[in-house]
């Protein structure tokens, strides 16, 4: 789990898709943490983003990082703790307090579950990680 943190931290943006009826929408991220062993995305609930997160869980996620690329499957779970939120705004400081306050009401935060992560290159096999 801390490789895949470690990519995406490293990669600066990934791209999280998401579906919306038959329709699948990407769109950038840059946050990602871990709290309690687990990776953590933010966002607003005034998103469709986060509407459709929770209309189907189902998401992935894609960045490219020297020279190598990742792709991870997952269900996003919203965490409704302000611990988990605090963890979040603790990680990222000036980055996210710009958009959200720990009890404003629109910041969410989710964690990854039933993880299966995929690095690819064009020199090597790809490595899974799952957890």
């Amino acid at each position: 789990m801390e490789r895949i943190l470690e990519f995406l931290k490293s990669a600066g943006v990934y791209y999280l898709a998401t579906n919306e009826g038959d329709q699948p929408r990407v769109r950038p991220f840059g946050g990602i943490s871990m709290y309690e062993g687990k990776l953590y995305i933010p966002t607003s609930n005034k998103k469709k983003v986060f509407k459709q997160m929770m209309t189907n869980p189902k998401v992935e996620l894609c960045a490219m990082s020297n020279g190598k690329w990742i792709r991870i499957e997952a269900k996003a779970v919203c965490d409704q703790r302000r611990e988990a939120r605090k963890a979040m705004l603790d990680a990222y400081g000036e980055a996210l307090t710009r958009m959200y306050s720990l009890d404003d009401g629109i910041f969410e935060v989710l964690y990854l579950e039933d993880v299966t992560a995929v690095v690819y290159s064009f020199s090597s096999e790809p490595e899974v990680i799952s957890f």
